[in-house]
């Protein structure tokens, strides 16, 4: 993919080709579809974060419930997206052992039981220990922090998405 060719898609092939990139949530590209044209993948990742910005809280919290649990569920029965898998795998989290992965799980209910959605974090250059620990820390976080902290690492994950995407990395 490269920008031209993104700038001059419809609406409907623009929110197909990202509808990805904010996990299982197409609507960030469709409202971002009338920001084009786009001069750089900076414009672009801008252009979908603002949309999230000016989201109304029901959105913002349906978007952080919209990520799966980091070495969670949807993880053992295969349901990740192919980005999710991928961005785990690159953490580590296939590989944890039967106590690392009890207390993940442990970790990811306590977190949701405190906060009602699951545990954000753009896991690229981390590894499932440095997870573990920045899991245990946020556990203390009031619940508007870990909002905007949800918030602020799903644009982590969306930029990672798009230098993959566009080869920007």
């Amino acid at each position: 993919m490269n920008l031209d060719r993104l700038n001059g898609l419809s609406a409907g092939e623009f929110t197909a080709t990202l509808g990805g990139i904010f996990e299982h949530s197409p609507w960030v590209a469709e409202r971002s579809a009338a920001a084009r044209p786009f001069a750089d993948v900076d414009a672009l990742h801008r252009a979908m974060c603002r949309v999230v910005a000016t989201a109304g809280e029901a959105e913002q919290l349906a978007l952080i419930r919209a990520h799966p649990e980091l070495a969670g569920r949807a993880a053992i029965r295969g349901e990740l997206t192919a980005a999710s898998r991928s961005e785990q795998a690159g953490a580590g989290l296939d590989q944890c052992s039967a106590d690392e992965y009890a207390e993940l799980q442990a970790l990811n209910s306590a977190y949701n039981e405190r906060f009602g959605f699951p545990f954000i974090l753009a896991v690229r250059g981390h590894t499932r220990h440095s997870i573990i620990a920045a899991m245990r820390a946020r556990l203390d976080n009031a619940r508007d922090a870990e909002i905007a902290e949800a918030l602020r690492q799903i644009e982590r994950i969306a930029r990672f998405r798009l230098d993959d995407m566009f080869g920007t990395a």
